[in-house]
């Protein structure tokens, strides 16, 4: 039994129909009910729901064979995984936000307000800026607005919240997607199911790519 690590929501969602679609169908997981583990003997998966931010957890852990995660996810924890496939799904970017008239003139240390410590705390290093992490854990766009931070370092999908909190982008730092990970061990004794998995599912990218 391959066990498939997903993340709860509309992403989830989305990589389940591209699993279903290469073969790796779990009827149990369409119908409405709270369960959040499914199997199908037949086709040899185990799936379960977890939250986005954990997935990595499961599949390091070894509960998970596979899984689905963002690439913000695996850069700010760095799990002990393989990272196998950009699946394309859920992009977005990470990006250094703030008031539209504030500029960065390098003369004092500049407070960033993020979830992102890791990534901002990488990303200013590569620059050479002194910075002041604050760590938070909601509502980033607030920071600013209340004087706690010059600026956020912030996942930006659409760019509708930042609009709407008087906000604008600074600096992209980063393109995100969902990305297919690996368990090493179980990679190492479950390699050739995972590689058609990787397989399938690369086809279909390739195919999504060519319309």
């Amino acid at each position: 039994m391959l066990n498939i690590a997903l993340p709860k929501g509309r992403l989830g969602e989305k990589v389940y129909a591209m699993f279903e679609a290469a073969g790796y169908e779990c009827p149990s997981i369409r119908e409405v009910n709270r369960k959040l583990v499914f199997e199908n003997a037949d086709t040899g998966v185990r799936y379960f729901w977890v939250k986005p931010s954990d997935v990595s957890i499961y599949v390091e852990r070894g509960a998970a064979d596979i899984g689905v995660a963002g690439k913000d996810i695996l850069l700010e924890y760095e799990p002990a995984v393989y990272e196998l496939l950009d699946l394309g799904l859920g992009k977005c970017r990470m990006a250094v936000a703030g008031p539209k008239d504030f500029y960065d003139d390098g003369t004092r240390t500049l407070r960033v307000a993020t979830k992102f410590t890791n990534i901002a705390s990488a990303y200013y290093a590569g620059i050479g800026r002194d910075i002041d992490i604050i760590k938070l854990n909601g509502s980033i766009e607030i920071a600013p607005l209340l004087g706690l931070s010059d600026v956020i370092v912030d996942i930006v999908e659409t760019g509708s919240t930042l609009r709407e909190n008087d906000l604008e982008v600074k600096t992209e730092i980063l393109p995100i997607s969902a990305r297919l990970v690996a368990n090493k061990s179980s990679f190492r004794f479950k390699g050739t199911e995972i590689e058609r998995v990787v397989n399938a599912l690369s086809r279909q990218i390739d195919a999504a790519s060519n319309t």
